[in-house]
């Protein structure tokens, strides 16, 4: 896309450890279909968004956020955007090319257990519909 979506600044949330210059690639496992392979890499404007989203990561390692900067193109997410959103509230994001980490944000909003335990059951939920497919 040519036109400018959303300013920024970007974060990714994962459960990875992640260094300053490291690319974030597409091709991985999906986090929420384990049985999908992903062809773009997610992003969001919003560090708490990001935040969910490293809460919800699959993996052992503890939930981080990251900042990051796409190094091409990159397109509203169709998996919130106008699908369960009209327009694109959550600022969701998302790419074929890398992106490249720049910081990480140590102060975004962590879920309670409670609340985490929502999240994914309501994640259960739309992934069981089978409405809740993921555009790749």
């Amino acid at each position: 896309m040519n036109d400018v979506l959303d300013e920024g600044p970007f974060f990714h949330g994962t459960k990875a450890d992640l260094r300053v210059g490291e690319l974030l690639r597409a091709g991985f496992r999906s986090n929420y279909r384990p049985e999908v392979v992903m062809n773009h890499i997610y992003f969001t404007a919003l560090p708490d968004g990001a935040g969910l989203a490293a809460e919800l990561a699959a993996g052992e390692g503890a939930p981080r956020v990251y900042v990051v900067e796409p190094t091409g193109a990159f397109e509203n997410d169709p998996n919130v955007t106008d699908k369960k959103f009209r327009g694109n509230p959550t600022r969701s994001f998302r790419s074929r090319e890398p992106l490249r980490v720049v910081g990480e944000v140590a102060d975004w909003a962590r879920l309670t257990p409670d609340a985490l335990q929502a999240w994914r059951e309501r994640l259960a939920a739309i992934l069981d519909d089978e409405r809740g497919e993921i555009i790749n």
